[in-house]
This record gives structure tokens, C-alpha cells and sequence, in this order.
């Protein structure tokens, strides 16, 4: 409930004079359905709490990228002009950590399959990369249909570099890897209380 809350509290903020209305729908759009896919299968199929801490942040994320649009969050523009960067980096940080989701994917796997341990971890790598690649191919696809539009741009976040979208998948990947390696320990502990 408390997750909720917040997540509730930055999404009516982000909602609040964002920087474009079009390009915030589409940008929070995603996270706007998985929340209320997590709100509806809850009394079916309760996560456990560090998964819905790492849904709750990728929420925020999200929202925060929508209100601002990824290429212009200010924390980012500061660090691009502290660091003399090319470019504004939150996109790529919302991408590594979008891979975190590998945690709430391997949960639905532990608890609705019978695969072994490596099928598991391959398995929801694989499913995370999927994820990461889809939201790309709808991103070039609404770039295709909308060329040369100002939200069409923003929308893809390519701040010019070519490479932008096997940059975003590679993240994602690596977000995925480092989170398994990472917590797949701590979260076996929450895991526990769902096992036969």
C-alpha cells in the first residue's frame, strides 16, 4: 500500500504541466498497464515485496522520464554538462534498470513452472531481452509512421547517436544479468513462503 502511494504520488506529479502531453501518454503508457495488471491479479497472484519495490521504481522511473521526456530530465542534463557528455543519459540509466525486471519475471516463473534452476535463468534473460526489444521495434515503428515529428523524436530519444536502440537492448540485458547475480539470493528468501 505504501508502494502504491508513491507510485500514485509521482504519477498525478508527473501528470502536472509535463513537457508535452502526446509524448507523456506514450511514454508512461506501459507502466500505467503493468501497474494495473499488478493491481488486478493481486488477490490472485501476490508478488513478493521485492518485486513490487523493483515494479514501484521502474514506475517512477518511467514517470519521471514522461514528465520531462527522457532526453531533457534535469539531474542528467547537469551531470551531461558537469561531465561535458554527448548526450542526456537517463534513457540509458532507465534501461539498465528496466532490466531489474528480471527479478518479477523470474518470480512468475519460479511459481508458475516447473522448469529447473538454468532453464529459469536463460529463460527469463530471454524474456527480458524480448521486452526490451519489442518496446524498440514499437519506437521505430511510431518513429516510421510519425518521421520528422518533434514527439516522434523524443518518443525514440536517439539524441543522434545511430546506435541508440542496441545500446538501450544491451543495457537492458546487462541491467538483467547484474539483477540476477545480485538478488536472485535475496530473492529466494521472499520466494520461500510460496513454496510447497
Amino acid at each position: 500500500m505504501f508502494l502504491l502511494l508513491i507510485v500514485s504520488a509521482v504519477f498525478i506529479w508527473s501528470v502536472i504541466r509535463p513537457s508535452g502531453y502526446f509524448i507523456w501518454v506514450l511514454e508512461v503508457l506501459p507502466a500505467v498497464v503493468g501497474c494495473i495488471v499488478v493491481l488486478v491479479v493481486y488477490h490472485k497472484f501476490k508478488f513478493t515485496n521485492l518485486s513490487y519495490v523493483i515494479i514501484a521504481i521502474l514506475s517512477i522511473l518511467t514517470f519521471i522520464g514522461g514528465h520531462y521526456t527522457y532526453d531533457d530530465v534535469p539531474l542528467f542534463n547537469w551531470i551531461k554538462d558537469a561531465f561535458d557528455l554527448s548526450r542526456n543519459h537517463y534513457d540509458r540509466f532507465g534501461h539498465f534498470f528496466k532490466g531489474f525486471i528480471a527479478i518479477v519475471i523470474r518470480e512468475i516463473l519460479i511459481r508458475k513452472t516447473l522448469l529447473k534452476r538454468n532453464w529459469i535463468v536463460w529463460l527469463t534473460l530471454s524474456i527480458s531481452l524480448s521486452i526490451s526489444a519489442l518496446y524498440e521495434i514499437i519506437e521505430w515503428i511510431y518513429s516510421a509512421i510519425r518521421s520528422g515529428n518533434k514527439e516522434a523524436k523524443q518518443f525514440v530519444g536517439m539524441q543522434g547517436d545511430i546506435w541508440d536502440a542496441q545500446w538501450d537492448m544491451s543495457l537492458t540485458l546487462i541491467g538483467s544479468i547484474i539483477a540476477l547475480l545480485i538478488l536472485s539470493k535475496w530473492h529466494n528468501k521472499y520466494l520461500t513462503p510460496f513454496r510447497d
